[in-house]
């Protein structure tokens, strides 16, 4: 899974021209969030098909990044992403974005984007 940052002018219209790209190649999203307000805006999009993501950015004439996405299930209680959260901390992993991707069953699935994804992957074992 990966994240996709995409940058984006910061005027109406941006978020449809990206979204509508992801829609004509029925790419479905399962987490957004921007970054505005500035002349170096972007959103951040985690969606069910990468392959398919690229495609449709690159035939829109997008510019972006795509960063791993490590994932992680946790009990949908209050602190567990507090407790991942230091464990990172202490293995010096800086978290660069982080994603409530779907609740069910008593779990959460979070993605986030880390500085080091062995260090992380280690980290939370």
């Amino acid at each position: 899974m990966k994240e996709f940052k995409v940058f984006v002018k910061d005027k109406p219209g941006e978020l449809a021209r990206v979204t509508e790209a992801l829609a004509e190649h029925a790419v479905n999203i399962r987490a957004i969030a921007s970054e505005g307000g500035h002349e170096n805006s972007f959103l951040r999009i985690v969606t069910n098909d990468v392959a398919t993501t690229e495609k449709a950015f690159k035939l829109a004439g997008l510019k972006y990044e795509a960063n791993d996405l490590l994932t992680i299930e946790l009990m949908d209680r209050p602190g567990e992403l507090a407790k991942i959260a230091r464990r990172l901390a202490r293995a010096g992993v800086n978290v660069e974005s982080v994603y409530i991707l779907g609740s069910k069953n008593g779990k959460t699935e979070v993605g986030m984007v880390v500085s080091d994804m062995d260090k992380a992957k280690a980290a939370i074992r």
